[in-house]
Parts: structure tokens; sequence; C-alpha cells
């Protein structure tokens, strides 16, 4: 899938040093508003084990949107949080983090990535958390169709936990 500036689709290890350097980018202590740090390891073994969608512009990576199975993230404090307050069926997936590129907000591109993935992973359920005070990314979700269904705390923050049916 294109627009006017980008093209969309799974990602493949050429795409990870694009991923790694614009999620670093927009981690909270940067100004941004990812909610965690995946390594390089984990990102790989994360495109392993289901699509990862990116978005390049001039060859380079200008937003990506990571999922996972259950047992892939288990480990990590925050998606116990998120499972905990909602289980979700049996075969659904965490969805997120994504992470649109400063450049590139604004213009369509994460639901350009959620598209591409729905039509990877047709009929199963996404589940995602978002923080609270993350109103741009509570509305654009919300806008893609997803719904809130439960909400936690984790480390002095409220996040809101929405779902979806690709």
């Amino acid at each position: 899938m294109t627009d006017a500036r980008a093209i969309v689709g799974k990602a493949t290890a050429a795409d990870l040093d694009g991923i790694l350097e614009l999620q670093a980018e927009n981690q909270i202590d940067r100004g941004g508003a990812l909610s965690a740090s995946l390594s390089r390891s984990r990102v790989a073994s994360m495109m392993r084990d289901m699509p990862l969608i990116v978005a390049r512009r001039d060859g380079l990576v200008t937003g990506f949107l990571m999922t996972t199975t259950r047992a892939m993230n288990a480990d990590l404090p925050i998606v116990q949080a998120m499972f905990t307050a909602y289980q979700g069926a049996p075969n659904a997936y965490v969805y997120g983090p994504i992470c649109v590129g400063a450049e590139e907000r604004g213009k369509g591109m994460a639901q350009a990535m959620f598209k591409e993935l729905r039509a990877l992973e047709p009929g199963r359920e996404g589940i995602l958390f978002i923080r609270r005070d993350n109103e741009a990314s509570l509305r654009a979700h919300a806008r893609m169709g997803m719904h809130e269904v439960a909400e936690f705390q984790f480390n002095g923050f409220d996040f809101a936990v929405f779902s979806y049916i690709g």
C-alpha cells in the first residue's frame, strides 16, 4: 500500500536498524510516548513471531506497528497487567507498540499500517494498551474502530485497554 510519501508493508531484517532508531527517538525521556524500549533481539524475535508492519519513505523507516503472540511478551510486567485487566479471546494477539515519525504524523500513516495488519491477520482479536494522557493515540485508535474494554494502572500511570477484531 502506498500514499504520496510512503510505502507500507511487512518489515524485513533490513528494517531493524530503522525500527530501533525510531523507537529510541520516541521514548518518554526524549519527549515521545512509547512505554517501553525493546531490545534488538526482542524486536527481531517479534518480527519472526508475527507480522511487524513498517512505513518507509525514501528507503527509511518512518513508522512501525509491532504485534506479538501472548507468549512472546508475557514476561513484560505491563503486558501482564493488561491481560490481568482483560483476557480477550484465546488466540488474541498483542497490538503495539505503534510509532509514527514526527514528519509523518497526521497523514494517515497509523491507519495505513493498521489496514495492512488487518489484511494479514483477519478475524483475530488484537489487544492493546494506551496511556490515558496520550490523547492523540486514544483518539486515533478510536477512529480506527477499536473499543475500550478495560483499564489498569502501572508505574503510577492510568492505561486504557482497547480491543478489535481483524
